[in-house]
């Protein structure tokens, strides 16, 4: 039997961000939403120059392995830690899908960041599971789902995009009637990883 050869397509990804600055940034979320809950403000004064690059970024809250909220910005309106602190705080207290964290909830949540990189035109038929989130978009109604999201359902590309249009309010073939589709990559950590 032949030994598998090396695929030259499957580059190593070597992360953007060392586990020093993952750590200060999965840091900063939780004690922005614990200022959040005391009422006082935070320091958000980048650590670093890398740190105070603008980027895009979502912070997602889990409790007891469940989905506790979820908000970022897709353009890199601030330094990336501050983007981090304000989706932090806007994913655990006003993803309107959820209520507000509590005090009690609080300590046992975990974090996860996507940075983003930047949106681009992309083909249905270049989508990668695993590797892309999608934003698609028709007029004023736009939905974004991160690259983790298919594979912890285990959508194939059409699936992704049909749910992505939903997240729109678009009916789920607007990606073949004329809506825009944009792709990133992101850059995935969390508190599980540190474990």
């Amino acid at each position: 039997m032949a030994s598998p050869q090396p695929n030259p397509s499957a580059a190593v990804v070597v992360p953007e961000y060392s586990p020093e600055e993952r750590r200060l940034l999965l840091e900063l979320a939780h004690r922005a939403v614990r200022a959040s809950l005391a009422e006082r403000e935070i320091d958000l004064t980048p650590p670093s120059g890398h740190l105070a690059e603008p980027r895009g970024a979502f912070t997602t809250w889990h409790l007891r392995g469940q989905l506790r909220g979820c908000v970022g910005y897709v353009a890199a309106v601030h330094s990336l830690y501050r983007t981090v602190a304000e989706t932090a705080v806007a994913a655990a207290f006003h993803d309107t899908r959820f209520d507000p964290v509590n005090a009690d909830e609080a300590g046992d949540l975990e974090a996860e960041i996507s940075v983003l990189s930047p949106l681009r035109s992309i083909r249905p038929e270049e989508i990668e599971i695993g590797r892309h989130g999608l934003v698609i978009g028709l007029g004023r109604q736009r939905g974004l789902l991160l690259p983790q999201v298919p594979g912890e359902y285990g959508w194939n590309a059409e699936t992704f995009l049909e749910e992505t249009c939903h997240k729109a309010g678009l009916p789920g073939d607007a990606w073949r009637r004329g809506a825009t589709i944009e792709g990133f990559t992101a850059e995935v950590f969390g508190d599980r990883d540190s474990r």
